[in-house]
């Protein structure tokens, strides 16, 4: 999507620049690629736990690193080691640490609660790590692009040219602008004042939290909400050593003493007189990349290890007497600030920072300038827990919950080391209730069993924090689901919208009451299991850094001020979530009623909100519905019988599964002949369902289907005899081409949770022969999608898409996906805009395109039309033909 500038004015930019740049490393390529795609064989014909994909990253790391110079550490010599994120066995910590350190690994960080090892480890040495007994799965650390979450305008709305109204400070709590209603979040803090996330801390991993907006400033009761900021980069994680530029190094050769010391060529006067404990760095302004005719010079930073002091030489006379002394945030919530606001300019050049140090190793100490260079978190934040937007009455989801504001990303990314290592800090170190994270990769094979997704459902295990994590931004194909979301003790969020929010944020008119976006990441996941959970609100106008552009979208025809914006994605719809979550923890503290993860999942899943208008494999068992939780768990949480699910799973990947073939809910999306299911085909799969607690002996359960009309079928109840496999049969007979899901509910009626959910998702695919045409003619509305699945035969070279019959003016394109749940236009810049009628296609043709070498299996042909066609319903033909 096309971003508005974003910028830091005049000086403020540069020097934050410089205080940033730790590193600089030029012509270096870091995957933003998939983190995990299928397992491959290792050498020797061993199972592999690392991954083909991950196995190419590091081929590439050590290709680029053997040829590559550090500009900005020209003396030091070339890494030759990749960060290794390793999930041990269950008690084997300590002996995975052991062996890594005499395989000659450099061990830097070990988390025995979740069994977790994190190594630098050299290339030469990689595949012995791998083989380790002790090893369940590896990945290494990579470079994730955040997710683009801003809106691009055609200056055109499809209203015939009346435009909403701006929200302001009188708008009221029930709004379409930050939908907090559309979960029930208003009309339960209007019954319960008192429930509105008091008590209860979130913590936000992110791009960091604006520490000073005034939305964020307060909660409820009048508290500071922002309780600490922190990042959870380090850079002795390679990747964060060469993006993460906020980080100053020292080491004992940076010690210095005496009031006044000559140090680089420079003559410092030290702080407080000097002592032995503290440490002098400093960093050329015109670094590359960062040239600035405004600056000149040396910007000094001093560190005293004894109190944790930092000392900023802003003014760059090398003299430290003069410079305010910095503390760690959580201490008396102290802001600095970089460059000066000039009045006349709508944004403010005075940027905020924080600061933290933390000793690396024994011989490595850090000094984090954290300064933010994104207002992705600053949102997220302001969704979950928002207090007075706009300076008025619109709050986000638990305006009286606290913040802590974990920074693993900028605008150049985050690496998956930083994300996890933060992730254990904050539900560990920080007494945070839930957690939210809205980021994450786009894997082929996403079948939940990554280390980085192993390490959660531990974590979650561990310490009974909760988190809730967005689904991608991938759909709308099938299986688009992404990763660590893929874990099964997440809750994974979907992003659901309104006619009403489509109106208020966008001008754009629809007829359906509430969808799932087009660009949500749809499930199931490789293995049959059952994502994503729920779906939340995926757009919201929200505070935002005042020294960073966000602003409306433009087709509304209002504007925002300065320090707000409307986003979109799973990442809004991730806090929605995670906000709506506080507020029952909220409520549940203040009853005395302790609440488990699992038992408000239960709580969550057993009440949401099933759309009868969106397939399953989009919504999981539906929006969440604060109401009908907070019903739920009121009574007082209970066990339940654990029930697990075994299914039959046939994609182009299943062989590459834990168990070949099987997972934990019905997934085949293979090609009719390969073992899938042609239309107007019935076929019966046998799923095994098994309680493994409770009483002993038998148990009735009531089976339910939701969703796809009547294409699964299924005995209405189970008898289930403790620890006793029992075979239900489920029918699934497709009458019409395209992807159908359900939702397999297994409930004891005497139970108040319902106790399991399965997922059933078919496709019936249309064979696609060479030398003839598929084609279609239909319709599609604004803001909507069609869905179509072809089988690929694996004898084609090419495969051409035809889209034609489009209606004058009408903004509509398809793109593809291919067998693996991957988009296929990824070589395509441009596509996601590649609308007729629309910006000249964006730099891609919106009529024709041609793919090679096709991968055979079932392709899915997405069609959407866009927001601002003038039509409603917009015509087209689509066509494919193959060619061998």
């Amino acid at each position: 999507m096309t971003s508005p500038a974003r910028r830091l004015s005049g000086r403020a930019r540069h020097i934050a620049a410089a205080l940033a740049a730790t590193l600089v490393v030029t012509g270096l390529s870091l995957s933003s690629g998939p983190a995990h795609a299928e397992p491959s064989t290792a050498p020797g014909g061993v199972a592999d736990k690392l991954g083909s994909h991950d196995r190419a990253l590091i081929a590439k790391y050590a290709a680029q690193f053997r040829t590559r110079s550090m500009p900005a550490q020209a003396d030091q010599p070339v890494p030759d080691f990749v960060t290794l994120m390793v999930a041990v066995k269950s008690g084997s910590t300590d002996e995975a640490a052991r062996q890594l350190t005499e395989l000659g690994a450099e061990i830097t960080g070990v988390e025995p609660e979740i069994g977790y090892v994190k190594a630098n480890v050299p290339f030469a040495l990689v595949d012995q790590v791998v083989a380790l007994d002790t090893v369940l799965r590896v990945d290494a650390d990579e470079l994730l692009k955040l997710e683009e979450t801003t809106v691009d305008s055609a200056g055109a709305g499809g209203d015939g040219g009346s435009r909403p109204a701006a929200p302001s400070a009188a708008t009221p709590d029930n709004n379409p602008y930050m939908p907090t209603r559309e979960t029930g979040s208003v009309a339960f803090k209007t019954e319960y004042p008192t429930y509105d996330g008091r008590g209860v801390t979130i913590g936000v991993m992110d791009t960091g939290i604006d520490p000073t907006h005034p939305a964020l400033a307060t909660t409820t009761t009048g508290e500071r909400k922002l309780v600490d900021t922190v990042t959870g980069t380090n850079p002795r994680n390679l990747i964060d050593l060469l993006i993460d530029r906020t980080w100053m190094l020292y080491t004992n050769g940076n010690k210095v003493t005496g009031p006044v010391v000559d140090k680089y060529d420079i003559t410092w006067t030290l702080p407080d007189g000097g002592s032995d404990d503290m440490y002098l760095n400093r960093r050329n302004l015109a670094v590359a990349g960062y040239v600035d005719p405004t600056l000149t010079g040396t910007l000094g930073v001093v560190y005293r290890e004894s109190d944790n002091a930092v000392w900023i030489d802003l003014n760059q006379d090398y003299v430290f007497t003069d410079d305010e002394r910095y503390r760690p945030y959580r201490e008396n919530q102290q802001i600095g600030y970089i460059g000066t606001d000039d009045p006349a300019t709508e944004l403010n050049e005075r940027q905020p920072f924080t600061v933290e140090a933390r000793r690396l190793s024994s011989a490595l100490i850090g000094v984090n300038i954290n300064t933010l260079d994104e207002g992705h978190g600053t949102h997220v934040a302001g969704i979950t827990a928002a207090n007075g937007i706009l300076g008025g009455q619109m709050d986000g989801q638990a305006p009286g919950a606290k913040l802590v504001s974990m920074r693993a990303c900028s605008s150049g990314g985050c690496s998956s080391a930083a994300l996890t290592d933060g992730m254990v800090a904050l539900a560990t170190d920080y007494g945070v209730d839930v957690i939210n994270m809205s980021i994450g990769s786009v894997p082929a094979l996403n079948d939940g069993q990554s280390a980085m997704s192993l390490l959660y459902d531990r974590l979650i295990e561990t310490t009974g924090v909760q988190m809730f994590i967005s689904a991608g931004n991938s759909g709308a194909g099938t299986n688009s689901h992404g990763d660590p979301s893929a874990a099964g003790n997440v809750v994974s969020v979907g992003a659901s919208v309104s006619k009403h929010t489509w109106w208020a944020n966008y001008g754009s008119f629809v007829t359906q009451v509430r969808s799932v976006f087009p660009f949500s990441s749809r499930g199931p996941r490789e293995d049959g299991g059952f994502k994503p959970e729920i779906t939340a609100p995926g757009a919201a106008i929200a505070p935002y850094p005042n020294w960073l552009v966000g602003g409306a979208v433009a087709d509304t025809g209002y504007t925002l001020p300065v320090g707000y914006a409307m986003l979109q994605g799973t990442s809004m719809a991730s806090p929605q979530a995670a906000g709506a979550a506080a507020l029952l923890l909220s409520a549940a503290k203040q009853n005395g009623i302790g609440v488990t993860p699992p038992e408000l999942r239960r709580a969550i899943f057993s009440t949401a909100d099933f759309n009868k208008d969106e397939p399953a494999i989009a919504q999981g068992r539906g929006q969440f519905d604060v109401v009908h939780a907070w019903k739920y768990l009121s009574k007082g949480v209970a066990d339940i019988d654990d029930v697990t699910v075994s299914a039959p799973v046939c994609t182009v990947l299943s062989d590459k599964l834990v168990t070949p073939h099987t997972g934990s809910g019905l997934y085949n999306s293979c090609a009719p002949g390969s073992g899938g299911q042609g239309v107007g085909e019935s076929r019966t799969y046998d799923i095994t369902l098994t309680r493994t607690s409770g009483k002993d002996g038998a148990a009735d359960y009531v089976l339910g289907i939701q969703g796809d009309g009547g294409t699964f079928s299924a005995p209405s109840k189970v008898n289930l005899v403790k620890d006793v496999p029992t075979v239900v049969k489920v029918t699934a007979a497709p009458t019409t081409q395209g992807i159908h899901s359900a939702v397999l509910t297994i409930d004891n009626a005497a139970t108040r949770a319902v106790e399991q959910f399965a997922m059933l998702a078919v496709q019936a695919a249309t064979p696609l022969a060479p030398g003839t045409n598929w084609a279609v003619d239909s319709r599609v509305d604004r803001n909507d999608t069609v869905i179509y699945s072809v089988a690929v035969p694996a004898d084609a070279t090419s495969m051409t898409v035809n889209l034609s019959g489009v209606a004058d003016g009408s903004q509509t394109r398809w793109w593809a996906y291919g067998p693996d749940g991957l988009e296929a236009e990824k070589s395509s810049p441009g596509t996601v805009y590649c609308y007729t009628n629309y910006a000249d296609g964006n730099g891609c043709d919106p009529f024709t395109r041609t793919y090679a070498e096709p991968k055979p299996g079932v392709w899915e042909f997405v069609v959407e039309a866009r927001r601002t066609s003038p039509l409603l319903a917009n015509p087209y033909h689509l066509e494919a033909t193959v060619t061998e």
